[in-house]
């Protein structure tokens, strides 16, 4: 299903006039880079750029940019390492760079093409997952929790119990449609880390699943927003952004980390190897990183942004919202996802298999 954004004029109004022409967006000197036809080919998730972005970057670069969307990070990593069909670049979340850092799957970023740089927030400039940005860029990053209608439910939903492990509201429930993020949920609700590569703990969340099987009414591909909007569930596991987007419509929904923690993310910006224009990718991802075309980005799409400069353009509504920036108690006890090795994703995978078959 592919979802529809909800832009809210209103708050999007101060943008006006604020297009990809405007001052202060730099680009690099056409000289530095090597000709390359004006295309680049854009491989995203569904919904998650701009609404004019890609039409202001045309207007002011001359690249047209084609952009095809898929729905995980697993589709991605599949359709690459079959060998790349020609995209320039992707939107990878951190575990899934290290991965496809580790199966040479990515070429480095010139840092010195992109003089943007220097508007991203100083905590993102490195990062475990690739020391040194060597080979990514932050774009977006959050939280993954549990997204409420509020008339529907007793109270804030402060636990993965809520999900896992009770059958209160019984087919009222949607988990993510996606193997490491439902055992890595339930894992953290069992007080374990969501990284834990013990077999008997995923064996024991895989049961847990199984067993709640019967009250959850769908594993949501990324649709959970619109389940809960539609009235379809009540509760569901869901990427904060998607909720904040039908809470900016809709008072009676929130959203909540639950106390055991949640997952942390950050989704980047990649040249894939294969791909015809490496250059315009540079292009497009300074383009980006500038604080106007990010800010407008940041708006309309809802997640947290790494660029300070875009930040600073946006409004406290935005930019001191606690569930598009968690407060330190919730990061505090929330994770990010690491990249464990092939075993590690083939058990995942595996379990998950049997938890769709079950």
């Amino acid at each position: 299903m592919i979802k529809t954004r909800r832009p809210n004029l209103s708050r999007r109004s101060f943008l006006a006039g604020m297009g990809a022409v405007a001052a202060g967006i730099h680009f690099v000197p056409r000289h530095a880079l090597a000709a390359e036809e004006a295309k680049l080919n854009f491989y995203n998730w569904d919904t998650y750029i701009g609404e004019t972005t890609l039409d202001d970057f045309k207007k002011a670069s001359g690249i047209a940019v084609k952009m095809d969307l898929y729905a995980d990070n697993e589709e991605l990593f599949a359709k690459l390492k079959e060998g790349n069909p020609g995209y320039d670049l992707i939107i990878p979340t951190n575990d899934f760079v290290e991965r496809m850092v580790t199966a040479e799957m990515l070429v480095p970023i010139d840092h010195s093409l992109i003089p943007n740089m220097k508007n991203i927030d100083p905590n993102f400039l490195d990062a475990d997952f690739d020391p040194g940005r060597k080979y990514s860029l932050p774009y977006m990053w959050g939280s993954i929790g549990i997204g409420y209608r509020k008339s529907k439910v007793d109270g804030v939903p402060d636990s993965w119990k809520w999900l896992y492990d009770s059958d209160k509201y019984s087919g009222r429930i949607a988990l993510l449609a996606d193997g490491g993020t439902v055992v890595g949920m339930g894992l953290k609700y069992k007080g374990h880390s969501l990284n834990s590569k013990d077999r008997a703990l995923i064996k024991e969340i895989e049961a847990m699943v199984i067993k709640q099987k019967p009250h959850i009414k769908v594993f949501a591909e990324d649709n959970g927003q619109d389940l809960l909007a539609s009235g379809e569930v009540d509760l569901t596991m869901e990427w904060n952004g998607d909720i904040l987007q039908v809470m900016a419509e809709d008072d009676d929904i929130g959203y909540a980390v639950p106390k055991e923690g949640g997952l942390l993310w950050e989704d980047c910006m990649c040249i894939p190897k294969g791909g015809a224009h490496p250059m315009n990718a540079h292009k497009f991802i300074n383009y980006i990183l500038d604080g106007t075309a990010g800010a407008a980005i940041a708006d309309y799409i809802q997640y947290a942004t790494p660029n300070k400069a875009a930040k600073a353009l946006l409004p406290d509504e935005y930019s001191k919202n606690p569930a598009i920036f968690p407060p330190d108690s919730v990061i505090a006890v929330s994770e990010a996802a690491l990249y464990l090795g092939e075993d590690r994703q083939r058990v995942i995978d595996e379990t998950w298999t049997r938890i769709q078959a079950a």
